[in-house]
């Protein structure tokens, strides 16, 4: 009867379009890598952790999603053990400690809190869905996404932090907070963007803020037009990629700036220009429309789930899915500030694909559980 039950509501179009991105991720790593010794086992690195993930898929879209409401609390308390263990254990790249070595494997537990944090707060809105717009049910909320964002934020890992914020604003609408309450707090949060901008203009030291992270923010508000091969360099190189692409692009391989490796990181952070020189603004909408594609299956599931916490599940990992990937092409097109997230299930990184196939299983077990 599982069986049937699996194979009857398993969404086999979304299991199958997110195989799909992976393995056209692979191929653009295997492109975007350019020859290069230290990076030559990237695209094989990447099919293992593809060939995991699916089987991930499988067994976590069969396992009844209300099983982890049950562990929230341990959950929650596992994640700020892990993040914790960073500021001990954790590998310091590019200014930040976020990974564990284990291995040949990089673990980043700061991925992984997105998925429980999505679980943690589903869980609490669906058990108090008749109090949402109780002053101390809202609080609460706020307090249990703070509890996970301090120690994000004391890698220092920026961006991870806004995304966990955006997933408890989003899942707050979601499930019914009152109109005007979002408002306020929308406001809240647009003044203290711009109180935190105003700061950085004027020189003063932030908390949680690293020099670096500042100097992100600098270069984009006020970019020294002198600094052409310094801070900048990364930006300016993606948006010559991005433009020498073109309509269509000059073929797969066959990109001048990946190939010759002007373009930095550019099998993480800035695929998405490697992509653009390759397949041009046709290749890149094309893309951009499958991965919306996946989107709005897991907003089909949502809305056909049978409570209000396997719906906010789907919800959520819709909003991490859009977000992500708004924010990795917004940075690629220079129009918001550099940070550190991947273009998701095409971007090179094991945590950060295991942690979005995670969230894709948990959507399918409320696919197969509706």
């Amino acid at each position: 009867m599982r069986r049937n039950q699996l194979l009857h509501h398993f969404d086999f179009w979304l299991f199958g379009t997110v195989l799909f991105l992976c393995i056209f991720g692979i191929a653009m790593i295997q492109s975007a890598i350019a020859g290069n010794e230290e990076l030559v086992n990237s695209a094989r690195n990447q099919a293992i952790y593809v060939a995991l993930g699916m089987v991930i898929i499988v067994v976590v879209g069969a396992i009844d999603y209300h099983l982890w409401g049950s562990l929230t609390r341990i959950m929650y308390i596992a994640i700020i053990v892990l993040l914790l263990g960073i500021n001990i254990l954790g590998e310091a790249v590019f200014g930040s400690a976020r990974w564990f070595r284990v291995g040949i494997i990089n673990i980043q537990p700061s991925e992984l809190a997105k998925i429980v944090v999505i679980i943690v707060l589903a869980y609490f809105f669906s058990t108090h869905r008749g109090r949402i717009g109780e002053f101390r049910i809202l609080v609460q909320s706020l307090l249990l996404t703070i509890g996970i964002v301090i120690w994000i934020l004391l890698q220092p890992n920026l961006s991870t932090s806004i995304v966990v914020f955006v997933i408890w604003f989003s899942l707050l609408w979601i499930s019914g907070v009152p109109v005007k309450t979002l408002g306020i707090l929308g406001g809240v949060g647009v003044v203290l963007v711009i109180v935190v901008f105003a700061l950085i203009l004027s020189g003063v030291k932030i908390p949680f803020l690293q020099d670096y992270q500042l100097k992100r923010v600098l270069d984009f508000i006020a970019p020294d037009p002198n600094a052409r091969y310094g801070d900048t360099y990364n930006v300016d190189q993606a948006r010559i990629t991005i433009g020498s692409g073109g309509l269509f692009g000059m073929g797969y391989g066959n990109g001048t700036q990946s190939q010759l490796r002007f373009l930095k990181v550019r099998h993480t952070d800035f695929i998405f220009s490697v992509m653009a020189e390759e397949f041009g603004f046709i290749g890149t909408t094309a893309i951009i429309s499958v991965l919306v594609f996946v989107i709005l299956r897991c907003l089909r599931i949502a809305r056909r789930a049978k409570d209000d916490f396997g719906a906010l599940i789907a919800y959520g990992v819709a909003v991490l899915l859009f977000f992500q990937m708004a924010v990795n092409i917004g940075v690629n097109l220079n129009v918001i500030p550099v940070t550190g997230l991947t273009l998701p299930f095409i971007s090179y990184g094991g945590s950060s694909l295991l942690s979005l196939i995670l969230a894709i299983g948990l959507v399918e077990s409320v696919a197969v559980h509706s």
